[in-house]
């Protein structure tokens, strides 16, 4: 029980961290990103790929962390990023496991 606790502390420091980040990188009210945001990307992925396969606590913490500091971007922001490294934390998870 206290394992999930932690990765929903992480996760929402996390998400908190990205939403600073991106008011402080985009002083805008809002703009429609189309490019993917390849540095994102890859923190993504590492984020997810440790939150899901990595079966350690912290390792799994500090997944969250990262995962949740792209997905908790401003609106419009992350989205694409966060798909990514779902879909491919998933298959090297089905990998590992299969």
């Amino acid at each position: 029980m206290l394992d999930y606790m932690i990765y929903i502390i992480t996760f929402v420091v996390g998400s908190i961290l990205g939403l600073l980040y991106s008011y402080k990188q985009h002083g805008e009210p809002f703009i429609a990103v189309t490019k993917i945001n390849i540095p994102f990307t890859i923190i993504s992925i590492a984020g997810w790929v440790l939150g899901f396969c990595s079966g350690n606590i912290i390792l799994s913490a500090v997944g969250f962390l990262l995962a949740g500091f792209v997905m908790g971007e401003r609106p419009g922001y992350g989205r694409k990023e966060t798909a990514v490294g779902l879909i491919i934390a998933v298959i090297v998870y089905l990998i590992l496991t299969v």
